[in-house]
């Protein structure tokens, strides 16, 4: 007997599971619902996208089309015209100083829901990234990575403190107390930047110490007006209001992280989320989908990344309290979850899980003892399992999500890419230089005196330079603002720079460091390809290019360097070297399987025809 047609679809996106860790778990029996789904085989294999990134992959999901054809290419872009480093997923546009700055996402092209809701159809879609500002649809949808902060960063904390040398870190707002150790402190929470305040708008804030030992008072006009934080636990959300002008505010959330109360206080804020009752810019569709969904959860992130990496990266908070806030980020996300699949009765569901992605580039160096980031640092015994943790959380979201599913329901869970460890950093900026396609302005060597963000290259005398996760550009005539290479030279040098690079070796290390590089047009296809890195290059697992080279640095020293950072897994390297993993409740394609098929298996489940410029097939 045939099944019966389809009526819903069930997508569940467990970002970054790698399969080398799910198969094993999967045959201890430590992942029980996904057991259910795959039976006694393996996870099966999802190609990714080149580059193996989270906006990158999941623009890919969303549109069936490979990165040329809807222009995500990389976290990073970057104006040719100026050499100016932005974001790769969303820019701000003005039109008239009479009017409000608004959002534009930069990823373009049809997606699944657009599909439907032509056709009629219904879709849920909770934080898929790249939805910012929001598609408009039938159905609702809440933005995921490209949200901001209310500072307009992708993460932008507070530390305060009375030590005298302490100084900001990456991605931080440092403010400075004045504490005796008695009286109440008198200070602020850093807010939008705006012209009429160099630093950002202030909102004030009062701390108090109690007669309780270790708990600090926090006072304001927020809500709530007293908000007690205990050391060493996040506090509840503080709701504040920044006030921009005569008629115009900006509201948001903030949690804060007691470090030390006695003698003096050691306090770390969150970044600043968006209040999902009153955003600054749009973050859902429509509008008030965001304030329901705080109407029945409570207070939520908004940020489009909700784990607060940065915060472990500056050693401003431990690994214990990371995962404390990453277990507060998957209750989040379960309840909004369970909230919309209670209400499905047909058309599309999909839910990103993000948070196993960002314990695995965290604390993967627990799973590797000889890694660099390690050295100097005692064992942690208790965080050698924590990224099998986050599997069996991801696992215990299927089984809910199971719980949902009938004769009728289509149930997907897949990853978007892999993971691998992050040990060795490559500087490709330097090796440029070295190879006499970078020049450096002729005051400047080598190192922090160059700069990042492109700052220190001699641009008539570049022929190619390097910015972003991806790959590198050609300073191009007409299209760069002093390029150099002449378009009928730049397919030769393309193909030139790509052999050069391919089988890099880490001598250090005895090994290739560059699986290979490509010519863009051998990578991408369709109406984004002129925004592509002009050679895309592929590392080895374990590799990946320099934190300097990625922000447009050019470091000094060895080609290749340790990577000594807690960012101590990636998984942008050789896009065949991390797949990602793919499950359904229905028989389907396990061979070859791409994130380009995704959109067409849905669609096609659910009745409707795949749009025009979607490459990839059905997978049932």
């Amino acid at each position: 007997m045939s099944s019966p047609p389809i009526r819903k679809v069930v997508v569940v996106g467990l970002d970054g599971l790698e399969p080398s860790i799910v198969d094993p778990m999967l045959a201890r029996g430590e992942l029980p619902n996904l057991a259910r789904l795959s039976g006694a085989a393996a996870a099966a294999r999802v190609a990714t996208t080149a580059p193996a990134q989270t906006p990158v992959a999941w623009s890919s999901f969303a549109t069936g089309m490979n990165p040329g054809g809807h222009g995500v290419f990389d976290f990073l872009r970057r104006d040719p015209g100026t050499y100016r480093i932005d974001s790769g997923l969303n820019r701000y546009e003005q039109k008239s100083a009479l009017l409000p700055p608004r959002a534009v996402n930069q990823r373009q092209g049809e997606t699944i829901w657009d599909r439907l809701t032509a056709a009629g159809l219904p879709s849920t879609i909770l934080r898929c990234p790249c939805a910012y500002p929001p598609d408009r649809l039938r159905g609702s949808l809440l933005g995921g990575m490209g949200v901001p902060d209310l500072r307009g960063g992708f993460g932008t904390s507070s530390y305060y403190t009375s030590e005298s040398d302490a100084s900001a870190r990456e991605a931080e707002n440092l403010v400075r107390l004045v504490d005796d150790g008695r009286s109440p402190i008198d200070t602020f929470l850093m807010g939008p930047r705006s012209p009429k305040a160099r630093d950002g708008v202030r909102f004030d804030l009062r701390l108090v110490r109690g007669a309780e030992p270790g708990v600090l008072t926090i006072r304001s006009a927020g809500e709530p007006r007293e908000l007690h934080v205990r050391e060493g636990e996040w506090s509840g959300w503080l709701r504040v209001k920044f006030k921009l002008g005569p008629l115009q505010s900006a509201r948001g959330g903030v949690r804060f992280l007691l470090l030390r109360r006695d003698p003096t206080v050691v306090l770390y804020a969150s970044p600043v989320n968006f209040d999902p009752a009153a955003p600054l810019f749009p973050i859902s569709h429509p509008p008030e989908f965001a304030r329901e969904l705080a109407d029945e959860i409570g207070t939520y992130h908004t940020a489009g990344f909700v784990e607060d990496h940065n915060g472990l990266i500056n050693e401003r908070i431990s690994e214990e309290q990371f995962l404390a806030q990453c277990d507060d980020a998957w209750r989040e996300r379960r309840a909004m979850m369970e909230r919309e699949l209670s209400r499905l009765d047909s058309g599309l569901f999909y839910c990103l899980f993000d948070t196993p992605d960002r314990v695995q580039h965290m604390l993967w160096r627990f799973r590797e003892p000889d890694h660099p980031a390690n050295r100097g640092r005692e064992p942690n015994p208790a965080l050698a399992g924590a990224v099998e943790d986050q599997y069996r959380k991801g696992d215990e979201v299927v089984g809910q999500a199971l719980d949902h599913v009938d004769d009728r329901t289509l149930l997907i869970v897949l990853s978007d890419h892999g993971f691998t460890g992050f040990q060795r950093q490559f500087h490709l900026n330097s090796w440029l230089l070295r190879e006499g396609l970078l020049a450096l302005k002729s005051d400047l060597s080598p190192g922090d005196a160059a700069g990042d963000f492109l700052q220190g290259i001699d641009w008539d005398r570049t022929a190619a330079y390097a910015m972003g996760l991806g790959g590198l550009f050609l300073n191009l005539q007409g299209r760069e603002g002093r390029g150099t290479v002449r378009p009928e030279d730049a397919d030769a040098l393309r193909k030139s720079i790509a052999e050069k690079l391919t089988g890099v070796r880490d001598e250090e290390r005895g090994r290739i460091a560059v699986r290979s590089a490509r010519p863009r047009d051998a990578v991408y296809s369709g109406p984004f390809v002129d925004e592509a890195p002009d050679v895309v290059v592929d590392f080895a697992p374990g590799h990946r290019v320099s934190w300097s080279s990625s922000m447009g640095g050019v470091a000094d020293g060895p080609l290749h360097e340790d990577n000594t950072r807690k960012w101590s897994g990636d998984h942008c390297v050789d896009p065949s070297a991390v797949p990602g993993v793919l499950f359904m409740n229905r028989p389907f394609r396990r061979d070859d399987a791409s994130l380009l098929d995704l959109a067409p298996t849905i669609l096609s489940a659910l009745g409707v025809d795949k749009g025009p410029r979607m490459e990839g097939e059905s997978l049932t």
